[in-house]
This record gives structure tokens, C-alpha cells and sequence, in this order.
């Protein structure tokens, strides 16, 4: 589900949790004949699914603002170029 040394943010849990329960409530309307408890499940899990896409998302995003401040921070501590003559 996740990758290990992974930090997590509360959307990706949330949506793994959510995904999870959905699946069960569908998995007990399907043995005990109840549709609505399947379609309940159903949309649970779809709910889980969207909260963990927005959770990627956001971690990329997260990263790429990490990267961005790394490579802006090295090019304002470097020497600046010598130029030659």
C-alpha cells in the first residue's frame, strides 16, 4: 500500500482507511443480498480511491517545491563564476 520510510500525509491515510471499510461494507451487502449496503461500500471505496489520488498529488507537489527551494538554495550559495579575460 505504501512504500516503507514513506511519510504518509493525512489524505493517502484517510483514503486507505475509507477504501478498506468501503470494500468491507460492499463484500457484507454481497453475502447478505443488501444492495444498498453494496453501493454504500461502492462509494465508500471510490471515496477512498479519490482521497489517496489527492494525497499523491499533493506529494508530488510537495516534492517538486522541495526540489525547487534545494536548487535555489545551492545557486545562491555557490561562488559566483569567474570570468577570464
Amino acid at each position: 500500500m505504501f512504500q516503507e520510510g514513506e511519510a504518509v500525509n493525512k489524505d493517502r491515510a484517510k483514503g486507505a482507511i475509507n477504501e478498506v471499510v468501503g470494500r468491507a461494507k460492499r463484500q457484507v451487502g454481497e453475502w447478505t443480498g443488501d444492495t444498498n449496503a453494496q453501493f454504500d461500500g461502492a462509494m465508500q471505496q471510490v471515496k477512498g480511491k479519490s482521497e489517496k489520488a489527492l494525497g499523491k498529488v499533493k506529494d508530488a507537489a510537495k516534492d517538486i517545491q522541495d526540489k525547487l527551494q534545494r536548487d535555489n538554495y545551492k545557486r545562491n550559495t555557490e561562488a559566483p563564476a569567474t570570468k577570464r579575460p
